[in-house]
């Protein structure tokens, strides 16, 4: 297994008992492609970054309970951003505990309560789509106006959660993608901004980014962080001379 590849309980030990990384499967449509969420750990309860893929609510409570929680202590959910990976169990998460509250940053609100169309799940894209996942998908559209946001995210905003964490606005991906920032763990949870490819830290990918020369801007926020690894969404864990990697990402660019 690659240093970078980490199973969870090896990136917890890395990280700390209060940030803990999840290994979920997108599911059979997807190659059973490994995802990241977060959980962030509070005496409180439990805080949620990302809810995975449509449909995946059961290997999400195992990659819970695998970390040794259980989903009944989740308090809220942050979603780093609209793409149907990361809000799909949002609405099953609800429905079995109705007062989670949810969190996301102002420029994607309006896309996950209906007020404005998906950017990438187009009704062209869900018409692809294998039978049974259409109709999630379709289920999960019409759905979204009942979403209520009980906050939403600034750029620089802080939050206490997981021993401190500070939003980072990243937009490119999509208009309201956001990063997080721990800095009492050097820690950057880099939602979609950055990927690890073969052992190697990169950026987005540029099928799935709509404004690639945002994104790409964007990473001029991550180059002042005191960070020295990286939880990537896609790819997982990364943390080779993290600093020098991300100035290189930023300069070329150029």
């Amino acid at each position: 297994m690659l240093r970078n590849q980490r199973n969870p309980k090896q990136l917890n030990m890395n990280i700390g008992t209060q940030i803990l990384i999840l290994e979920v499967s997108m599911g059979p449509f997807f190659g059973n492609s490994i995802i990241h969420p977060v959980l962030l750990k509070d005496e409180d309860g439990l805080t949620l970054i990302d809810s995975g893929m449509l449909g995946q609510l059961e290997p999400l409570r195992k990659a819970i309970s695998d970390v040794g929680e259980d989903i009944s202590r989740l308090k809220r959910i942050i979603i780093t951003h609209q793409d149907i990976d990361h809000i799909g169990n949002v609405q099953a998460l609800l429905d079995l505990l109705p007062s989670t509250a949810l969190l996301a940053h102002k420029d994607d609100i309006p896309y996950m309560t209906g007020e404005r169309p998906f950017i990438k799940l187009t009704p062209e894209r869900i018409n692809l789509m294998e039978p049974a996942l259409k109709q999630q998908a379709e289920d999960m559209i019409r759905r979204l106006p009942d979403l209520r946001f009980a906050h939403m995210l600034e750029d620089g905003e802080h939050l206490p959660y997981g021993g401190g964490i500070q939003i980072i606005h990243t937009p490119g991906h999509t208009p309201g993608h956001i990063s997080l920032y721990a800095p009492a763990h050097k820690l950057l949870l880099a939602a979609d901004e950055l990927r690890v490819v073969e052992g190697e830290l990169v950026g987005p990918a540029e099928s799935a980014t709509p404004d690639m020369p945002l994104a790409l801007k964007s990473l001029d926020k991550l180059t002042v962080l005191d960070v020295d690894k990286v939880l990537c969404y896609h790819g997982g864990y990364y943390d080779q001379n993290v600093q020098a990697r991300l100035q290189a990402l930023s300069q070329s660019r150029e």
